[in-house]
């Protein structure tokens, strides 16, 4: 039987007047999950109910196998990377051992000294003085710190620049090295997903639009682009579909390809072409299935 790192079953939340409907869904140990979708669809609301910082309206979360989330033991088992560091800005970086090790009994001083110097991060410069790539790299050197068996990050690579992203990539990459490791990675920039996640989870208006695997995701969809007239099968068939005078193009799963005709060109569809078509379409995954 395959451990599990993260169980979502039926997770509601009401906040005003958005609502996180029903959310499903399974991330196995041993694997990274991307977690996408458009600002204000669920994203953040559902990994805070994971870690235990809201309670939902109904649904459950279960974190390794059956443990409920905000227990001290389940802290220590997850390293959280937010966008920004989550401590006080006029604490000086090499006093976080003492603020913030203490918590945790399986702090590693030696390790977290190490991603400093390896961040190019100076030990005695205040929070505050930091850059916003500097930040998220100490997020993640804390986060690692306490060797977790389980990563969660929101949105870390959001505003950083390429050589940035890359070296948080390539860390991510290190630590997976590891079976007994997961992540859930939640960010807007999918490049970063294509080379490291095996699933993905698309979130639009709280509502899952896809979760599978990532190579299952390229192989249901494809974009489509044209000038002719579309039956009512085919025109039913293309998910986000959009018009510029007579040209049309929209996402299609690839079962549809027939319902075309010789003169409409089908190209792969992207990462970010199935997330946005999906998000313009408001398809669920109830209603079509992944």
């Amino acid at each position: 039987m395959i451990a599990t790192a993260v169980k979502v079953t039926g997770l509601e939340r009401s906040m005003g007047a958005f609502h996180l409907d029903s959310i499903d869904f399974e991330l196995p140990t041993g694997l990274v999950m991307g977690f996408v979708g458009p600002n204000g669809s669920g994203k953040t609301t559902t990994i805070k109910a994971i870690l235990g910082m809201l309670a939902p309206d109904a649904g459950t979360v279960e974190l390794f196998d059956g443990t409920t989330p905000g227990t001290a033991r389940i802290k220590e088992r997850i390293g959280v990377v937010l966008d920004l560091p989550f401590v006080s800005p006029d604490w000086r970086v090499e006093s976080l051992t003492r603020r913030v090790g203490g918590f945790y009994s399986n702090w590693d001083d030696t390790l977290f000294r190490e991603l400093l110097a390896r961040f190019a991060i100076d030990a005695s410069a205040r929070v505050e003085t930091l850059s916003r790539g500097e930040g998220v790299k100490l997020s993640l050197a804390m986060a690692l710190a306490h060797h977790p068996e389980m990563l969660i990050l929101d949105e870390p690579t959001s505003g950083l620049d390429p050589v940035s992203r890359a070296d948080l990539v390539d860390i991510l990459r290190e630590y997976m090295v590891d079976p007994d490791h997961s992540i859930l990675f939640s960010t807007h920039i999918t490049s970063d997903l294509d080379s490291l996640a095996d699933l993905l989870l698309v979130i639009d208006d709280g509502r899952i639009a896809y979760s599978g695997s990532i190579d299952g995701l390229h192989e249901e969809f494809a974009m489509v682009h044209g000038t002719e007239q579309l039956t009512p099968a085919a025109r039913d068939s293309v998910l986000g579909l959009r018009r510029t005078g007579a040209r049309f193009d929209g996402l299609i799963r690839a079962g549809a390809t027939p319902l075309f005709g010789p003169t409409t060109i089908i190209d792969p569809a992207s990462t970010d072409d199935v997330i946005v078509h999906l998000a313009r379409s408001g398809t669920t995954q109830q209603e079509n299935r992944s």
